[in-house]
């Protein structure tokens, strides 16, 4: 289920049409949905941190699914005991900024507030300010990236596939997984969705185990 680290890491680039101006000149960190790789492998990645259920936490570690996890400080700060559970189970925690706003719509300095602030919270409650970032709702502009950048983080990934309770939803025309795609999920529960972060879990590995993909985890190709 669990797929082993490449012997290489590939080189990431943005997506085509995800550039940016100033992308290359000033080394920006790239926006992408898929790790380039030929193996059969897709990423798990779940946002935001609403939803704290501990038959989760128990479900991943037994199964020993990796994934990592896009956290906003405004949703985790009630519990970060639950997250740091999730962290000495061997998951990558990440930044999602501090309130999870439309970036696109604040100055350079408000992205950078968002970003910076959660890249401290994220240090003091969990050790280490991470080095990959998730712009909320994948909208993000050349003043997000320059910003993230002087945060210290160095990938920005959104997402090809997104995974609910009961459907999955597709970026691309053809509806379906590719090798080295990025599925996101939330943390949400029965107040959001007609079921549990367990059902939607099952619903993931249904579908990547049907269909011969395994998963990976994302840090390791990073």
């Amino acid at each position: 289920m669990r797929a082993p680290p490449p012997a290489r890491k590939p080189e990431i680039t943005p997506r085509d049409g995800f550039e940016v101006d100033g992308q290359e000149e000033e080394d920006l960190p790239p926006v992408f949905t898929t790790v380039p790789t030929k193996q059969k492998i897709v990423f798990l990645t779940i946002d935001d941190g609403a939803e704290k259920d501990p038959d989760f936490l128990r479900m991943m570690s037994e199964l020993k699914v990796p994934y990592t996890a896009f956290l906003s400080n405004y949703l985790i700060e009630e519990d970060y005991g639950y997250f740091r559970r999730m962290q000495a189970l061997g998951v990558t925690l990440d930044n999602h900024t501090l309130t999870h706003p439309y970036l696109p719509g604040l100055t350079y300095e408000e992205q950078k507030d968002e970003i910076c602030g959660m890249q401290a919270v994220m240090k003091r409650q969990f050790g280490k300010a991470p080095t990959v970032f998730r712009p909320p709702y994948g909208n993000y502009n050349g003043d997000t990236l320059r910003a993230a950048k002087a945060c210290g983080i160095k990938y920005a990934p959104l997402w090809d596939e997104e995974v609910f309770v009961d459907h999955w939803e597709y970026r691309d025309w053809d509806r379906s997984l590719h090798p080295g795609d990025i599925v996101l999920t939330h943390f949400r529960g029965r107040d959001d969705w007609d079921g549990t972060m367990v059902d939607d879990m099952r619903r993931f590995l249904n579908k990547v185990t049907r269909e011969g993909y395994a998963v990976a985890r994302l840090e390791d190709y990073l």
